[in-house]
Formats: structure tokens, C-alpha cells, sequence
């Protein structure tokens, strides 16, 4: 039972079975070691039983006690992961020697293995923690140094989901927590949010926009006061019904959004034309129970975002607001995190709930053909005002309600850039939010000057972190210089400096750029400007190519025939429509499918010329406007 688990996770039952039978031909039957081996093949570890179902689906299909008869068989151990385990490991087979026949065990992410000519030696764990052994028969025994397999068991094109889960996890991202659907967000990415959030925080309080915070909960009363606002969240809301082991008398919501814990103080604060207007912003975190196909950062239950709640006197100045957020979050995504965006007005249907219309910037997928919301900001009319109370007195003594404006972006971000940029080798990082924008790597060979190599890396270090790169040099001298590589490419680092002997005696660095893998020598006399234009030309390639993607995804098309074979082909359809929500609810019942129904993703404020007597591609009735459709996260 414990080799089919293991097949279906390594997709190679007679290398897995091969890989059993001689651990215990090896060793005596029954033993310590051959359990132990054999062990490393199941989900004896402390993996939480979801994620063995993730990675070993027939698991699904075993009943409590077959998981306890099964579990029990094999010695447990401290191990957090049986994936990290097989992530992190590479074994490295000995020289061919006359005397012995070899087998070659090459285990290298996830569970893919392969097996040569499987007879003859034991493979051994150093007990000291050191490297790994091979015993030949009738050979000596040999050391063979413990490398760490750094490669991606998926490729982007062949499996985006698993590519996906892979890169964010290996590249450093994220860590998966113990609850579904929570995430731990590490340091790597943790940095490219707080350099964001650096620029959007410095420009709206230029808009005199200024920071509070309110709490996580909310009281049910209060929460269900905006009727059609709740219930466009009411299955996401996640309720504290106890404290210790007593029942809570009246359950506590959490915030799911912020709408209904602020406006009631709103009404509080505003009473005159002179409080107005009123501008603030939270940075916090906000929990939505999904129950859908949670993935980091796209669709988590709880995230981290900034949530901006102005109230104005006129419609005119909150029309004017809604589109300078709109311009900012363009400015994130495009100019932060090099990927086009159209910026638009969401249809009646997908308005924001309680909300008079919704603005927002849509990016696009191209290998999974789907369009993401990449941010929104809302006019929310005087709906909330009416609910909430919210009036103030004008200049000439006449009472009038406030109309406001609510606007937000996510962690979400970071999701779509590591789908747009990243590839194969892990992580492409736009330099302009990359925690770290440059790696110096010494490269010694043999009776090199060492001392002097990683001398000239420490210098290169502090001249480019004195002219403002966030740059580090990676000295560890237990890796080697091709493993480092690989590190940092899977981290997606912008750019990777490499310093050897050659390099040393010629004054100068190799350079190679992480986006297209470039190498140029450069003189270190120039280096800091060389370094720069290197940096502003990574980050403006990976946003032109992202747009070519994008550009080559969009089929502008007239009929419904058309619409089906484009959205077959995974297309972002640019099509004329009559603006009809019953239209709209007709195409998505009509598209409903296994990769999900078509919606509407934006109407684009930027319209083609839509020519007199142009019908609706789906319904056939006039045309009002172009509107992208496509399928969405």
C-alpha cells in the first residue's frame, strides 16, 4: 500500500518498487534501516492530512483504518515533511569501479525518481549529519559529497497549478500553514510588499489621505445593516462563537471588508460641511472563509491589503478620487511590477456589493487564459450614507448626505507577478521590488586567490550598496559556485555578478541578467552605471514582453461562434455588448463548464470605435460598448 502511495506521488511505481525491494535485500528484513528507507516513500510525516491528500491523492480514497495500518507500519519521524524532505534531496552516485556494479538513484524534487541498473550497493545515511555513502560490493567504500536538488518537478506551459504551488514555496515566498487556505508569508515576500506599500503610503497622503486603524470584528447588527453589502459576503464571513468553552451570547464576525465597522463612526465624526472631506486608510489584514481552490496569494482566507474610506460632499470630488487611485494602482503594477493592466469600469453585475459603480485594473494570464482583478476603486454613492446616517450641513444651513468611495489592493499583487515573470528556473523578480536586486558570487577554481576573489565581492558589495542597489554577496563555502546559481535563480534575483580569477585580474565582473540570461563583462571602473542601466533595462523588458504575451492573448470578435472557439483557446475576448445584465447572466449559464463560466472582466475607458449599427455578440441587440470577457480567478 505504501509503494502505490508513493507511485502515484513519484509517477514511477516500478523505480519506487525497485527502490523498496532493495533497501530490504540490502539490509536484514524487517530492520530499522530498511524501514526507515522505505518510509521516506510514504507520508509518514507530520504533513496535515490535506496536504497528503495533495500530494498522494489515493490517500483519498483510504479509510481511517487503513491510514492506521498503513501509518503504523513505517517508524515515524521529526521530519516537518516528507515533500521537503524529497525537496531538499540529490544523491549523488559514486565513480564507475571495475570490481562492482552500479545503480544510479537520483531523487530530485517531489518524488521523481529514476533508477540505473538497480544492484550492488547500499546507499547510507552519515549518522554525524555529513555526506551520503555508497557501499559497492567487493569495492572500497567511497564519500560522495550531499548536493541539494534545486530544479522544478513542473513546468509552467505543462501544469501551471503545480508550477505555481512549486515556485512560491521553493522560491521562499510563502511557507503552507496548518489551517487550509493560510499561508505564512516569509521575508522574501513580505519585502516586495512593504516596497509597495513604501510607495502607495507616501502618495496618497500627498492626497491628504491619512492612516487609522479599526478592529478585526464586527457586530452582527452592524454588519447586517447594508442589506445587499452583507450579502454579497455573507458566505465568506468567518464568526467567533466562543471564548474558552463558553459560548459567545451574540456571535462576533470578522472583518471580511471594512465598510460596516467604519461608517458607523463616520456618522459620528462628520457633522458639518467643515468635517469634510474625510480620508482615511488602513494597512491590515482581512479574512474571507473561501471554500473554492485556495491558492497563495490569489484566493487565501486571510490576506493582507490597505483598504482606503473617504466621504465627500459632491459627487464630482469623489468621481475625481476614484480615478487618481485607479492611476496608482495602474502605477504599482505596471511600473513596480512590470505587468500591463487595463484600466476599466466593471459591468452592473460584478459592481462592488452596495457599491453605485466600481472601477479596476485587470491584468491577464496567459498560460492558464484567465483574466485577475487586480485591484478595484468604488464609488460607493450615498447608498452606505442612507444606512448609516452619515449627513452633514452645507455652507447655506441645508442638510445633505456624504458620498463616499472605498478602494483596496492585496497581496494578490505578488501572486500575479510570480504567474507573469516566472518561469522554469523559479522566480523572475522585477528589480524594483526585489528585496534584493543584485548577488555577487566567487567564483574560485583551484589554487585560485581566494582570499582575493571574495575580497573584490565584499568590495563590489559596498560600492553598489553606496550607490543605492540593494545588492549582497553570498560567501557560504559549502556550496558551490553552480549551486548558488540555482539558488538565486529560483529566488528570482535580477541580476547575478560573478567574480573569479580572470575576472579578478582583469578589473572587471561578468554580469548575467535573470530575465533572459545575458552575460556581459563589465570594467568595475564603470560598474555602478553599468549596473543600473542593466537594471532599468530588466525591468523594462519583462514588462514589454509580458504585454506582447498579453497583446498576442486578445481576440477582438463580433459573434457568439466566435466568442465559444476564443474562449475554447483561452483568449481574452474584446467583444461589442448591448450592457444588459440579463445578457450577461445568460453568457455565463451558457459558458458554464469545468474551467468555469465567462464573465465580463472590465468595460476599458479607452473604447475602440464601435460603428453605427454594430450588434451585441451575444444577445444580437445594438451595441452600447467593447468590454473584455474572458474566464477569472
Amino acid at each position: 500500500m505504501g509503494a502505490e502511495l508513493a507511485a502515484d506521488e513519484g509517477r514511477n511505481a516500478a523505480a519506487l518498487a525497485a527502490c523498496r525491494t532493495l533497501a530490504e535485500e540490502l539490509t536484514e528484513e524487517g530492520s530499522s534501516e530498511s524501514r526507515y528507507f522505505v518510509s521516506r516513500l510514504i507520508p509518514a510525516h507530520k504533513d496535515p492530512p490535506y496536504k497528503q491528500e495533495a500530494n498522494f491523492h489515493s490517500s483519498k480514497h483510504l479509510t481511517t483504518e487503513q491510514w492506521t495500518k498503513l501509518k503504523s507500519s513505517f517508524v515515524h519521524f521529526d521530519d516537518p515533511s516528507f515533500c521537503e524532505w524529497i525537496r531538499n534531496l540529490k544523491v549523488v552516485p559514486p565513480e564507475k569501479r571495475r570490481s562492482c556494479r552500479r545503480w544510479d538513484l537520483n531523487i530530485d524534487l517531489l518524488g521523481v525518481i529514476e533508477v540505473d541498473d538497480m544492484a550492488g550497493v547500499e546507499q547510507r545515511q552519515n549518522k554525524s549529519g555529513g555526506g551520503k555513502y555508497f557501499f559497492c560490493s567487493g569495492g572500497k567504500k567511497k564519500e560522495v559529497k550531499k548536493e541539494t536538488g534545486l530544479g522544478l518537478s513542473f513546468t509552467k506551459d505543462e501544469n501551471f497549478g503545480e508550477w505555481y504551488s512549486e515556485v512560491v514555496v521553493n522560491g521562499e515566498m510563502i511557507e503552507y500553514y496548518d489551517i487550509s487556505g493560510c499561508y505564512i508569508l516569509r521575508p522574501w515576500a513580505i519585502s516586495i510588499w512593504e516596497i509597495m506599500q513604501t510607495f502607495f503610503d507616501a502618495e496618497i497622503k500627498k492626497m491628504k489621505v491619512k492612516n487609522c486603524y479599526f478592529p478585526l470584528f464586527v457586530s452582527p447588527g452592524v454588519l447586517q445593516k447594508e442589506k445587499d453589502h452583507i450579502e454579497g459576503f455573507a458566505p465568506e464571513v468567518a464568526w467567533v462563537t466562543k471564548s474558552g468553552e463558553s459560548e459567545l451570547e451574540v456571535p462576533i464576525a470578522i472583518r471580511p471588508t471594512s465598510e460596516t465597522v467604519m461608517y458607523p463612526y463616520y456618522s459620528k465624526w462628520i457633522r458639518g460641511h467643515r468635517d469634510l472631506p474625510l480620508k482615511l486608510n488602513q494597512w491590515c489584514n482581512v479574512v474571507r472563509w473561501e471554500f473554492s481552490n485556495p491558492t497563495p496569494f490569489i484566493r487565501s482566507r486571510e490576506f493582507l491589503w490597505q483598504e482606503g474610506h473617504t466621504a465627500f460632499a459632491t459627487k464630482e470630488e469623489a468621481d475625481t478620487e476614484v480615478l487618481q487611485i485607479l492611476e496608482l494602482y495602474r502605477c504599482i503594477y505596471e511600473e513596480f511590477l512590470a505587468i500591463p493592466v487595463t484600466k476599466g469600469r466593471k459591468s452592473e453585475l460584478e459592481t462592488f456589493a452596495g457599491g453605485l459603480y466600481t472601477t479596476s485594473v485587470e491584468a491577464f494570464i496567459p498560460n492558464t487564459g484567465r483574466g485577475i482583478q487586480g485591484a478595484t476603486s468604488h464609488c460607493l454613492g450615498q447608498n452606505f450614507a442612507k444606512m448609516f446616517e452619515i449627513n452633514f450641513e452645507n455652507e447655506k444651513g441645508e442638510k445633505g448626505m456624504v458620498w463616499q468611495n472605498s478602494w483596496a489592493y492585496s497581496t494578490r499583487t505578488i501572486g500575479v507577478m510570480v504567474m507573469v515573470h516566472g518561469d522554469d528556473k523559479g522566480l523572475v523578480l522585477p528589480p524594483k521590488v526585489a528585496a534584493l536586486q543584485l548577488i555577487v558570487i566567487p567564483v574560485p577554481y583551484k589554487d585560485a586567490d581566494t582570499q582575493g576573489i571574495f575580497d573584490a565581492c565584499v568590495a563590489t558589495v559596498a560600492t553598489l550598496s553606496d550607490a543605492g542597489i540593494r545588492a549582497e554577496a553570498d560567501l557560504r563555502d559549502n556550496y558551490s559556485p553552480g549551486w548558488k546559481y540555482s539558488n538565486w535563480e529560483m529566488k528570482g534575483v535580477p541580476l547575478r555578478i560573478e567574480i573569479g580569477p580572470r575576472d579578478l585580474a582583469n578589473n572587471q565582473v561578468r554580469a548575467v541578467r535573470r530575465d533572459n540570461g545575458a552575460k556581459t563583462d563589465i570594467s568595475r571602473v564603470f560598474l555602478v552605471e553599468q549596473v543600473k542601466g542593466m537594471l532599468d533595462k530588466i525591468q523594462q523588458n519583462l514588462f514589454d514582453v509580458a504585454k506582447q504575451k498579453r497583446d498576442a492573448c486578445v481576440e477582438v470578435l463580433k459573434t457568439w461562434e466566435e466568442f465559444v472557439t476564443a474562449l475554447g483557446q483561452k483568449k481574452l475576448i474584446l467583444a461589442p455588448w448591448c450592457d444588459e445584465e440579463d445578457v450577461e447572466k445568460d453568457v455565463k449559464a451558457r459558458t458554464k463548464g469545468d474551467m468555469g463560466a465567462a464573465k465580463s472582466l472590465c468595460t476599458p475607458f479607452e473604447q475602440p470605435e464601435l460603428p453605427e449599427g454594430t450588434k451585441c455578440f451575444a444577445s444580437g441587440k445594438p451595441a452600447k460598448k467593447w468590454t473584455y470577457w474572458g474566464r477569472s480567478y
